[in-house]
């Protein structure tokens, strides 16, 4: 099972779980677990080959990552802690294994928190990807992260978010980048699918003005999809948590209380 982090309330009925991106960790939602804790039950969990959520020798014979076998990870733990529904917290990746699950077990979602989402890949970065599949054989994974990260959060305002997420990835193994970044042969279907449905259930979407890759598409979707809602906080690129916390956490922690008024 995945490493997991559970504070419980002594009076909230309310869980509120965090999922954290590709190369992060249950560490990336410090500024987040203070304030949450003190409303709601809060579950941070590391996704596999993440954190303290090593790959085991079974892992290494395993069938290969899929964004359902991750998500089913992810549901093991809610089961385990006979969690019967929850809000999710996502940023960047980890709002797509969020809509994932929603889609997957929508009884366990009663809202989504997307946070840097991502739910449409612009032509930079399809060849950011198309770039990265050519050269994730011979040139050292972390060059090609921090790469990644420059090109995603380029900005002076950014750095901390750059070097928070490059300080999490060095904990990965190179075998563990390479199983995750053979997701992105997926996401682009998985992404169209999910943008041509509207999945009923309560969404924010908290991105930063200067996410250029993610807003604009964002944008549209929420114009879209009823249920939807969009917050952009001025000065702040793809990494919102990290980089406006205070921002980022009375936004979300009042739309989560605006669903049970």
């Amino acid at each position: 099972m995945l490493n997991y982090y559970s504070y419980p309330h002594t009076e909230s009925k309310e869980w509120v779980t965090f999922v954290h991106g590709a190369g992060g960790s249950s560490s990336i939602w410090f500024k987040q677990v203070r304030d949450f804790k003190k409303h709601f039950n809060v579950l941070i969990l590391d996704l596999r080959g993440h954190g303290d959520s090593k790959p085991t020798l079974k892992d290494t014979f395993k069938a290969k990552y899929t964004f359902d076998s991750i998500t089913a990870d992810i549901v093991e733990v809610i089961d385990h802690l006979k969690i019967k529904k929850s809000h999710f917290i996502g940023i960047s990746l980890g709002t797509i294994l969020i809509r994932n699950l929603a889609e997957k077990r929508p009884e366990l979602v009663k809202s989504m928190i997307m946070g840097g989402a991502i739910i449409k890949m612009n032509f930079r970065s399809q060849v950011l990807m198309k770039v990265g599949n050519i050269f994730k054989s011979v040139v050292p994974y972390m060059l090609l992260y921090k790469l990644f990260a420059f090109i995603i959060m380029p900005k002076k305002n950014h750095k901390n978010s750059r070097l928070l997420f490059v300080n999490e990835a060095k904990k990965l193994y190179q075998k563990e980048f390479l199983r995750w970044f053979k997701l992105t042969s997926e996401i682009n279907p998985l992404l169209r699918f999910f943008r041509t449905k509207d999945i009923k259930i309560p969404t924010l979407y908290v991105m930063g003005a200067e996410d250029h890759l993610f807003l604009p598409s964002i944008k549209n979707i929420v114009a879209k999809h009823v249920t939807s809602s969009l917050f952009v906080i001025e000065n702040c690129g793809h990494v919102v948590n990290v980089e406006q916390p205070e921002m980022f956490n009375n936004q979300t922690i009042r739309f989560i209380s605006s669903l049970r008024a």
